[in-house]
């Protein structure tokens, strides 16, 4: 069978994607699972916060993705789980994808289009070449959440986290209500790189010390971790001497930082972005190779999954104007970051694709008070977004309307962070 569109990954990019694309008339949709059940991420994110902005109500993780595969299962949506995606390969008007399973051993199926949703994966402790042994204890938070909350094992009980991202901040209370001790959070930069909420009810209610400019300079320990030497850093991110202080525990926490899984993505010759390690995207997620959407963490990383979704409806449109012969190909806009701001996807606008507005997505480079993101089309300020905090960890969502962007023939978008006019 030539399907109308193929989903890589199950997650719930993954998920609303699929619906979105079903609902759009797309008629033969498949998604490919490489786990053993849909929902993805979601399933070990037991405690609640999600849902806020779709549903406007709170969910935990499993009940979110619920939502989404009661939506597929309805729509009778097709899903290939322990299946594993090799390669995918342009073969002009259709895609070929290469994967393999226990049933069906090694198999090649073909697909008019194609949504890239294969999330993110955690940096471990190689990657950020911490010296010292390499004993047990050592975890990225993302698998002692897996750990804990889907297999049932407690990683360890005297425990240290190093970054202070949304997965680990979320661990130092886990942890500690199934009876651990965290000892510290320790952030290398001067400020979290987890929401303001998260700091507020998984370390501010337990009173877990968030360490800011420190990190860790060493891991004692052969066969099990004995403790961690853990020292302040200078605005240069330099260790101070003298500032040292050792700290003994049996678990070591890693929450410093995603990347997105882009191998496939790569091989498959897309154009990347090394400044989001994600595809380059339109305003419906397409990619420079036709037919080829991708959208949620495996574009850049997110903070809130209900965006994940805002985004995969789009790629999900995008998918079925795609096979339906409806997808206007001609760039209008291209974006770039200023002053400020680290990264906006999407980088290139269709402005025929458009329906009533275009919502950027980015992240600002540090921590601003009382300052605005402007966005200019050559010298014109076309639009600004004001907010009182602007944090690192916290996502952008910079919205625009056709009818100003319609005003303008065609150039580049350029956003910066400024002083507020009084």
């Amino acid at each position: 069978m030539i399907y109308d569109v193929v989903i890589l990954g199950g997650g719930p990019a993954g998920l609303a994607a699929a619906v979105e694309a079903k609902n759009d008339g797309a008629e033969n949709v498949l998604i490919l699972e490489r786990d053993r059940e849909l929902g993805g991420i979601l399933n070990q994110c037991i405690h609640n916060g999600f849902g806020l902005h779709t549903f406007n109500e709170e969910l935990t993780g499993p009940e979110y993705a619920e939502r989404y595969i009661q939506k597929v299962k309805d729509l009778g949506i097709p899903y290939m789980l322990n299946t594993m995606v090799l390669d995918l390969h342009d073969n002009g008007e259709l895609k070929s994808i290469h994967l393999i399973n226990e049933e069906n051993g090694y198999m090649v199926i073909e697909s008019k289009a194609v949504i890239l949703t294969m999330g993110c994966r955690e940096r471990t402790s190689g990657a950020i070449g911490i010296p010292g042994y390499r004993p047990s204890g050592v975890f990225t938070a993302g698998t002692a959440q897996r750990f804990i909350n889907m297999e049932g094992y407690m990683p360890g009980k005297e425990v240290v986290i190093l970054g202070s991202g949304d997965i680990g901040l979320i661990m130092a209370r886990r942890m500690t209500l199934e009876g651990a001790h965290v000892q510290a959070v320790c952030e290398l930069m001067p400020y979290s790189n987890g929401l303001v909420r998260n700091i507020v009810q998984c370390l501010d209610d337990y009173d877990i010390p968030l360490k800011l400019s420190h990190t860790i300079t060493f891991i004692h320990g052969k066969d099990r971790l004995e403790g961690v030497t853990v020292a302040q850093v200078d605005e240069g991110l330099k260790v101070i001497p003298g500032t040292e202080e050792f700290i003994p525990c049996d678990t070591l926490l890693l929450s410093v930082g995603l990347i997105p899984e882009n191998e496939i993505t790569r091989n498959a010759g897309v154009v990347m972005d090394n400044r989001t390690n994600g595809a380059i995207v339109g305003e419906l997620r397409q990619t420079s190779m036709p037919g080829v959407f991708a959208c949620g963490n495996v574009v850049h990383v997110h903070d809130l999954v209900d965006f994940v979704s805002e985004e995969a409806v789009l790629a999900g449109k995008g998918a079925a104007k795609y096979i339906n012969g409806d997808l206007n190909t001609e760039i209008t806009f291209t974006t770039t970051n200023g002053d400020g701001i680290g990264y906006v996807v999407p980088q290139q606008v269709a402005i025929k694709n458009v329906e009533e507005n275009v919502t950027f997505y980015m992240r600002v480079r540090k921590v601003f008070k009382d300052k605005v993101v402007n966005a200019y089309i050559g010298d014109q300020l076309i639009a600004t977004k004001k907010e009182k905090k602007l944090l690192p960890a916290e996502m952008v969502n910079f919205k625009i309307t056709k009818d100003v962007l319609a005003q303008y023939p065609a150039g580049e978008i350029r956003f910066v962070v400024e002083e507020a006019k009084k």
